[in-house]
């Protein structure tokens, strides 16, 4: 297991290291798991703008500037929620990919009922073309800290998926 991790980390960072890529993070549930499991690999602090740990509203409003009517209108597990934390760290940024999250990790689930290892995920680029936003949903078996590195570890896989359809929209348009 360690080594496919490791493998998936260092494709991520040969990958940004080609597309000359810098990430930040606003992470909820994953408390910081997404840029630490990058960080794990020496020498790619480079590729490492900020992260940002926003559990509370108060501090999602506070450091990515969300506006308090996404809190009224949306669950704090959405994806509504998630695109809003991506934007607002890609805004407040030096970083050209900004990943966020939030969901429920455990142990209970949330008091609108949402099940316990919903994540919600959202990829933020900043391009030639202009920016682009990706958010997906998943659903994650474990324990609390199961869920929570699941959910870190897919977040880095994901990010030069979504990377490529950015290029790939570019070159189409």
């Amino acid at each position: 297991m360690a080594n496919q991790k490791d493998s998936m980390i260092q494709a991520l960072i040969d990958y940004m290291e080609q597309h000359e890529q810098v990430m930040t993070t606003a992470e909820s549930c994953t408390a910081g798991l997404i840029l630490s499991e990058l960080a794990s690999v020496p020498g790619s602090g480079h590729l490492i703008d900020s992260g940002l740990v926003v559990y509370s509203p108060e501090a999602k409003q506070r450091y990515l500037h969300i506006d308090e009517e996404i809190f009224e209108k949306y669950s704090m597990t959405s994806e509504v929620l998630s695109c809003e934390m991506a934007k607002g760290a890609l805004n407040n940024t030096q970083a050209t990919i900004a990943v966020a999250n939030t969901g429920i990790a455990g142990p209970a689930p949330s008091d609108d009922g949402t099940p316990i290892g919903t994540v919600c995920f959202a990829w933020a680029f900043r391009t030639e073309a202009g920016d682009h936003l990706f958010c997906e949903t998943r659903q994650f078996d474990g324990d609390r800290n199961e869920v929570r590195l699941a959910a870190a570890r897919h977040a880095l896989s994901r990010v030069s998926h979504y990377h490529e359809q950015c290029l790939n929209n570019a070159a189409d348009a």
